[in-house]
């Protein structure tokens, strides 16, 4: 294959599903993946794509765990709003659920002020020591 016929079936398979491909015509092979490129020109004016990676800094997402064994409730009755939903910001120390066992109830507090991103329990489920309830992306880092 020469550059253009390359270039052109590139530009053919750019907007597809295809992430990676193998191509063989008699001695010749073309392995080709997709990534995230640069095109970069050398001195002969020809256009390379040459790999770069880009990391993507991700927020940690730190959750709140169960720390007993028992029946998780997100609000104090069924009647009244849950104490958080995914999207709210909640402060350290603030009440995100309660748990049950033998008439037994514990508060769950946040351990850190963050964002709700994702509730992983519901209203009456059963829940076991140490599984997560729900993920907080963490808002500030305090200096301790």
């Amino acid at each position: 294959m020469n550059p253009q016929e390359i270039k052109d079936f590139l530009k053919s398979i750019k907007n597809t599903d295809i992430e990676e491909m193998k191509y063989q015509s008699g001695n010749s092979s073309l392995y080709l993946k997709k990534t995230n490129v640069e095109p970069v020109t050398n001195k002969n004016n020809f256009t390379e794509t040459i790999p770069q990676k880009i990391e993507e800094k991700k927020p940690a997402l730190i959750a709140i765990k169960s720390t007993m064994v028992g029946t998780f409730a997100s609000s104090q009755s069924n009647d009244k709003p849950p104490y958080v939903k995914e999207g709210d910001i909640i402060a350290k120390g603030q009440k995100v659920g309660r748990i049950e066992a033998m008439k037994i109830i514990k508060d769950v507090l946040s351990s850190v002020e963050g964002k709700v991103i994702k509730v992983l329990v519901s209203n009456g489920q059963s829940v076991e020591y140490g599984q997560q309830l729900f993920l907080l992306e963490q808002l500030k880092q305090s200096n301790k």
